[in-house]
């Protein structure tokens, strides 16, 4: 920053506060508020735990239950045998997520009362009502099943306000709190008697989406002219830790109930943290298993329970922070699961004023950097500045459950940043003209020209160079494609790529390009590689190991993925970038690349999961390998010996017996044929031994 002129230094102060002010005021629009909103789902989501880790229950109608149970909307006699199956085994709490408003009118005594008051027969009125009178109240029936255990009835806000107002928990106020965004409407719709009469409680079910739909919040407060009603998550919450009412208030404003407190943002909604993909942080329980089977139902035991449904055609599903389609159950299970840890990420009042001395303070020191530092220093002193508040931003919402805006502060600092580098456009000019005359000297001005106008255009040249390729496939992945989920399928094969990917480079290797489930890798390439075709071995070794150990996992199981195939030879190629300045493409060409390829697909006909060429098999040395034999690769017009490493199982004299029978196969294939038979049988799971004994008695046959 030495010598910095101070007007300059003064222009730098007053730019900073234009584009600070700027930005807050952009950051209030609907465009980046979206953008902002998803910013920070990335920042709030955290690895979920796996399936049943959690203590909240979701008890799922889901179609396989409205399939075996009856069509939805199930009558209050059949919701009724649910309750009883869940309350037997004592949960904490139960809350439904569904809407039993008004009395019952799908029961036989309902439709003996409608027939009544439908007929002007005196004697049928009289019948159909002494009928009535005999026939069973499901009202009464559903109203004992929810008397069992605290259960939480839900009701849904109405903009009329003579509806039957459900009977509301007490809340406490502490001071005069400022709830100035909280959600507000004429009226609510719940359960009237006698279901409201037994419930422990009514929350709220409705959950509010955002500018672009998605759903990120669940009301933790509602208000109505009769005062204020809890979100059903939070009534759930209540009603299981045993709490009697409410305490709203205190600086900054919290409600608290037992044991809980959770802090309150104006607008009193939760932020709920995104799922992640395949991630479950609660048990999910068919209705039907529930009701049919002891074993699953004992899973509710000492747990809050929420019931809700899945299934489509109940219309409860909502679209969830990335946007797919998510049960409204579940997200009030994530809500509550928030709830009952105390994780309430929240943006505190006082953060506006952090952003905007952060954007101020930013801006100005990437302006300065800018204007004293080089482009490309002053550059990561930028992103520098921007990934910090990042980090805070991370930091802040990860361990402290503190939103910071992750956009406002990052684009201020860059639009300072860029500010700065057009105020000094001028001098670069200067300096560009300056390169020009020295570089023209060398160079012919046309050429000079297109390089300073697209600096891409340089790139790595051609050349002829001895590699090792390794080609590699995963065995039986297009039929798993066909049976798999998208998100399991992808997640799975991230990690089977990193992990390839890594033990390939750590072997000295370059992952040359990733198609489909496969690699292609070359060692000895861009850089010399002493020995490359063994430390080319050695990862195949290695990769091999990998592929095993993830194959016995249980998602890895569960999806069917196969052993990996893998294809190694030595020879020439010429390597460089490709392109044509647009997408550049470090990457080799030669015979060996594709008889590395046609190696890796004969391993299917050998049996075996790495077939060494034989160029490459010669420089690895003949002790390290076992000889499969002869083999015509596809589009080779000579039949070439394949290896393959020796395997584990086969000590020194098993290996001299195998020698000698492959050096007997050529004057007396009988005689080989029995002692690799013999070995065969002598190792079992040996797949390629077995085949090669195979084809060695075709050979003898023939």
């Amino acid at each position: 920053m030495r010598g910095l002129e101070l007007p300059r230094a003064v222009s730098i102060c007053l730019a900073s506060i234009g584009l600070a002010g700027i930005g807050l005021m952009l950051s209030s629009t609907a465009p980046v508020t979206v953008i902002r909103e998803r910013a920070t789902d990335l920042l709030l989501e955290r690895p979920q735990s796996a399936l049943g880790s959690g203590p909240v229950v979701i008890v799922d109608v889901d179609r396989a239950s409205l399939a075996e149970v009856g069509a939805w909307p199930w009558s209050r006699e059949q919701l009724a045998d649910l309750m009883d199956a869940i309350a037997s085994v004592k949960p904490t709490a139960v809350g439904l997520d569904i809407l039993l408003a008004g009395t019952d009118e799908r029961s036989a005594r309902a439709l003996a009362r409608q027939l009544a008051g439908a007929t002007a027969d005196a004697a049928v009125k009289s019948l159909a009502l002494s009928l009535a009178e005999r026939l069973p109240d499901d009202d009464v029936r559903l109203a004992a099943a929810l008397g069992q255990v605290p259960t939480v009835l839900g009701m849904v806000l109405d903009p009329l306000p003579d509806q039957p107002t459900p009977r509301a928990v007490p809340f406490l106020m502490r001071g005069r709190p400022d709830l100035r965004g909280l959600w507000q409407e004429e009226g609510v719709v719940g359960a009237g008697e006698p279901l409201g009469g037994v419930a422990a409680g009514h929350g709220v079910l409705l959950l509010p989406g955002d500018g672009d739909g998605s759903i990120r919040r669940a009301p933790l407060l509602v208000a109505t002219p009769n005062g204020l009603y809890p979100g059903l998550a939070l009534e759930v919450a209540r009603a299981a830790n045993g709490a009697s009412s409410y305490l709203v208030g205190g600086d900054p404003p919290a409600v608290q109930t037992g044991r809980l407190r959770l802090p309150l943002g104006r607008d009193a909604m939760l932020r709920l943290r995104p799922r992640s993909a395949g991630g479950h942080t609660h048990l999910t329980l068919s209705a039907v298993a529930v009701l049919k089977d002891g074993d699953s139902r004992a899973r509710l035991a000492g747990r809050p329970v929420l019931v809700g449904s899945s299934a489509p055609e109940v219309g409860g599903l909502r679209p969830g922070a990335s946007g797919v389609l998510v049960p409204s159950v579940v997200l009030h299970a994530d809500a509550l699961q928030q709830i009952m840890a105390g994780d309430a990420p929240i943006r505190a009042s006082w953060l506006w004023i952090a952003e905007t001395a952060a954007a101020l303070v930013f801006s100005g020191l990437a302006m300065l950097a800018a204007a004293s530092l080089s482009p490309l220093a002053a550059g990561l002193v930028a992103l520098g500045l921007a990934g910090t508040w990042g980090a805070l931003a991370l930091g802040g919402a990860q361990q402290w459950a503190l939103l910071l805006d992750p956009l406002t502060v990052p684009a201020v600092t860059l639009a300072g940043f860029g500010l700065a580098v057009l105020a000094t456009a001028t001098r670069t000019r200067r300096r560009e003209a300056l390169i020009r005359r020295r570089f023209e000297q060398h160079l012919a001005p046309a050429v000079v020209a297109r390089i300073v106008a697209e600096p891409g255009l340089l790139k790595l040249k051609g050349e002829a160079r001895e590699v090792t390729a390794v080609f590699t496939d995963i065995e039986g992945f297009t039929s798993m494609t066909e049976r798999a989920a998208p998100d399991e399928l992808v997640a799975l094969l991230d990690r089977y790529i990193d992990g390839a990917s890594r033990i390939i480079v750590e072997h000295g290797g370059m992952v040359e390009k990733i198609v489909g489930d496969g690699l292609h890798a070359l060692f000895n390439a861009p850089l010399d590689l002493a020995d490359h075709p063994i430390h080319a071995l050695s990862a195949a070794l290695e990769l091999a190991a990998f592929s095993e150990r993830l194959r016995l996992e249980a998602d890895a199981r569960r999806l069917g993925l196969g052993r990996t195939r893998i294809g190694i030879e030595t020879g020439p190629v010429i390597v460089g970038d490709v392109g044509g300045g647009r997408k550049l493409d470090y990457t080799a060409y030669g015979n060996v690349m594709n008889r590395a390829s046609r190696l890796e697909a004969a391993n299917k006909e050998l049996g075996s999961g790495i077939a060494v060429g034989p160029d490459a098999a010669s420089r690895i040395g003949m002790s390290r390998l076992r000889d499969l034999g002869l083999i015509r690769l596809r589009g080779v017009a000579e039949a070439i010996s394949v290896y393959e490493p020796w395997p584990d199982a086969f000590g020194e004299a098993e290996r001299d017996r195998y020698r000698v029978a492959m050096a007997d196969f050529a004057m007396v294939p009988e005689r080989a044929r029995s002692a690799l038979a013999k070995l065969a049988g002598e190792h079992p799971d040996d797949r390629a031994l077995a085949r090669l004994a195979e084809r060695t008695w075709e050979t003898v046959a023939g």
